[in-house]
Order: C-alpha cells, then sequence, then structure tokens
C-alpha cells in the first residue's frame, strides 16, 4: 500500500508537464510520427476498401456476363439502387457469420427477387417454418430475420416438447400430440387466411400431417431436407429404407428408455461428438455450438406412426422440394427415388448445402423460399 500511495503522490503529477513544456521539439517529433502511423492505417484501409470493392465489381461482371444483360455498371450505388446514402460505399452485411461463398451470394434480401413483384400481389405473405426432429424454433433464426426484412410475416413453432416447449419428450404418444402446436395455430387462423408451410427433416411428416386436416388453409407446403410421406408411410418405413447397418445416422442415434429397458424406446437422442459430421458437415461453427446446446431428444412413438392422406385433403395443397446435396442424413440418391416415387410439383436444388441449409445456405434458401412465394 506504501508503494502504491507513493505514485500516487501530488509531487509526481506536478513533474509530468514542467518536464515537457520547455522540450518542444520531441513533441513535435512524436506528434509527426503518429501522424505519419495515422496516415499510413488510413492507406491501408483505403487499400483494403478498393481491394473488397474490386472484387465485388468482378463478381458482378461476372454475373452480368453469364446473363447477358446490359453493359457493367461501374458505380457503387449498384448495390444500393433505393438508397443515395453513404452506405451504397461500403458492402452490405448479412447475419450468417460463415464466409461466403458464390453459391451463397452476398446480396441484400430485396435483390434477392424480382422487384417488379410485390408482397400485396401474392396470395399470401405469411411463412409458418416446421422444424426437424430434435430441433426447435430457434434454427430458423437466420431465415425468419431474411424473411422479415423482406416483408414478409413468419411463423416459427415449437412444436410438443421441442424448442422451449416444456412437455416431456419421453411422454409424447402420438403424432397428433408432437404437432399440436402447429394444428392449433392452423385451426386459430383467420377465416379466409392461408400461409405457406415448410418443414424440415422430420417436419416434412408433421407438416403433411396437417395439411390433411387443413388443406383449405395452406397455399403450398415446402419439404426441405425431409422425408415426404406417402399415404399408409411412416417415418420410420422411410429411413429403414436408405441406409445399411454401419451408416452415420444409425451411429449418433442414442435410444432413450424412460419406461424401462424391457419396454419401446420412449425418444431418440443424437451423439454430440458426431452431430458435425451427420447434421451440419457445411455449416458455420457458431451455429454448430448453437444446436449442440439447444438441440433436444426426437419422441420416438410419431416416427413410428403411419399417416393417413388423402388425394381429397393432402393431394390439394401444392408441394415442393428442395433437395440439399451434401446432406448426410438423406442422401441426394434417397431425396431423389423419395421425390420419384411421391412427385411434388416443382423440385428446386440447393447447390453446397448440408441437412441444415437454415445454417449452411441462409441467403440461397431464404431465395428458393421466396421465389416459391411468387410462384402463381
Amino acid at each position: 500500500m506504501g508503494n502504491l500511495c507513493a505514485c500516487l503522490a501530488p509531487k509526481s503529477v506536478k513533474k509530468k508537464p514542467t518536464k515537457r513544456l520547455p522540450n518542444p521539439p520531441p513533441l513535435s517529433n512524436s506528434s509527426n510520427r503518429w501522424t505519419r502511423i495515422r496516415s499510413s492505417r488510413k492507406e491501408k484501409l483505403d487499400d483494403s476498401l478498393l481491394q473488397e470493392q474490386a472484387l465485388a465489381a468482378a463478381i458482378l461482371f461476372q454475373q452480368h456476363q453469364r446473363n447477358g444483360s446490359l453493359p457493367f455498371d461501374r458505380s457503387a450505388s449498384l448495390r444500393y439502387p433505393n438508397s443515395s446514402s453513404k452506405k451504397s460505399n461500403t458492402l452490405p452485411r448479412s447475419s450468417s457469420s460463415r464466409a461466403r461463398s458464390l453459391t451463397d451470394p452476398l446480396l441484400q434480401p430485396q435483390q434477392l427477387v424480382n422487384q417488379d413483384v410485390k408482397i400485396d400481389d401474392l396470395e399470401t405473405s405469411h411463412f409458418v417454418l416446421v422444424h426437424g426432429g430434435g430441433f426447435g424454433a430457434w434454427c430458423w433464426y437466420k431465415t425468419i430475420a431474411l424473411l422479415e426484412e423482406g416483408g414478409f410475416k413468419v411463423t416459427a413453432i415449437d412444436l410438443t416438447g421441442s424448442g422451449i416447449h416444456s412437455f416431456d419428450t419421453n411422454s409424447i404418444k402420438n403424432l397428433s400430440q408432437y404437432v399440436k402446436p402447429l394444428t392449433d395455430f392452423l385451426e386459430n387462423l383467420p377465416e379466409g387466411e392461408k400461409v405457406i408451410v415448410v418443414g424440415h427433416d422430420f417436419g416434412g411428416s408433421s407438416i403433411s400431417y396437417a395439411m390433411e386436416l387443413f388443406p383449405l388453409k395452406i397455399s403450398k407446403a415446402v419439404f426441405i431436407a425431409a422425408p415426404m410421406l406417402k399415404n399408409g408411410q411412416s417415418t420410420l418405413d422411410m429411413f429403414s429404407q436408405q441406409a445399411g447397418s454401419d451408416d452415420l445416422m444409425r451411429k449418433a442415434q442414442i435410444f432413450l428408455y424412460a419406461n424401462g429397458n424391457d419396454q419401446p424406446p420412449t425418444a431418440i437422442d443424437l451423439d454430440k461428438s458426431l452431430l458435425k459430421d451427420l447434421l451440419f458437415n457445411q455449416s458455420p461453427s457458431k451455429d454448430v455450438a448453437l444446436a449442440s446446446v439447444s438441440m433436444r431428444p426426437i419422441p420416438f412413438a410419431p416416427v413410428l406412426e403411419k399417416l393417413s392422406l388423402s388425394d381429397t385433403k393432402y393431394g390439394l395443397v401444392r408441394r415442393f422440394y428442395i433437395e440439399t446435396p451434401e446432406d448426410n442424413v438423406i442422401p441426394m440418391s434417397f431425396q431423389q427415388a423419395m421425390i420419384e416415387a411421391n412427385p411434388p410439383e416443382r423440385v428446386l436444388r440447393l447447390k453446397g448445402a448440408d441437412h441444415s441449409p437454415f445454417f449452411s445456405k441462409p441467403q440461397a434458401l431464404h431465395k428458393l423460399l421466396v421465389e416459391i412465394s411468387r410462384i402463381p
């Protein structure tokens, strides 16, 4: 304490300015030195900005050449056609935390679709996002942000025992109980209002169940890396057709027996050490970390349930399928076999996407969802 007090004594405070005042030259030299450093830093920043603008210009020029459009405009304002602010000199940011690639272009939400099509002209601008097994509404956070920035209304559902829904997953007895938050939402929609339902993974089975109950409230159904079942088929039936006993999915599964080991499993958990290779092999590490602390067990009974799907109800809803080529859960060969067995209206491919494209290809997924909403 004595040394500390000595360091803070008033005498030392008074001596500092008296030593500096008689010696202005060193101050001038110091000022010049810092001026040079600041100037050097500014030059480096300017060079960095020029490099970014040059890279953006090169990419846009290549796109114009491929599309056969008008000659390339070198104005930086091309990235911000609706703004004359200073932001036109900088590159746009995205909610994604991973490095960009040409398959997931660096574009603003409003640039991803034809500006001639207005939200009010669409049959519906309301998306209902339904997560897959073990996931929750949290997994759609990038998609929600992009759609809402583009003027769409978005509802992300937590199914029973998923996300922040407090119900015990092991106690879910059937598919009806599991999808009740979704069916309750659709049942309470105002008269005449329609939505676009989007199902990922096991969410494909969930939206199929809802399509049979509420065909007049669903404008379109989008299946993303999801089972697209036929009448009388269960999710387990579909997955049992695709892989051998040594595949990655089987290795990752951990069966839970809440009712005792002599009873059927009540839920399926996934080995956290295999999550990245199985579900997120193209996704950013931050999103893998989010999933590893957020995912919950998958209820087993709904996976076993065979769906009753009719042409007069389920068959009325327009179906679209988004393929995920880098998927380690549902390989492309199996996705295509499923599509051939139960053809949707249209198939779209999300190049470079793993089983979780809302993480690995958020911008490109957003573009496809908006394009689907525009199909008359």
